[in-house]
């Protein structure tokens, strides 16, 4: 999965739960049933781990190119800049 397929299944996620939250919500009021509320409500979360959880295709579209192991030794990794000592404030006379 790459990170835009990444961002869109967390988007889909976070939809798919408000939605089947709110659904749930209204039907179990109107019922006057908490059962029927709680079973809509996990329905939706494994609707929604079905969906999202899994690596699809469409989470595939923009992928990331690495470099090959050859292309990499070619170019050396950055050093970390060497760490100097405090300075000192100069005074004015």
């Amino acid at each position: 999965m790459d990170w835009q397929g990444q961002k869109l299944a967390e988007h889909l996620m976070q939809l798919m739960l408000v939605f089947f939250a709110v659904a749930a919500f209204i039907t179990g009021y109107v019922l006057g049933s908490f059962q029927t509320m709680l079973l809509i409500y996990a329905a939706g979360v494994v609707l929604t781990s079905l969906i999202t959880i899994p690596n699809w295709p469409f989470f595939n579209r923009n992928p990331i190119n690495w470099l090959d192991s050859s292309e990499a030794e070619k170019h050396p990794k950055p050093q970390p800049a060497p760490i100097s000592g405090p300075k000192k404030k100069v005074s004015k006379k």
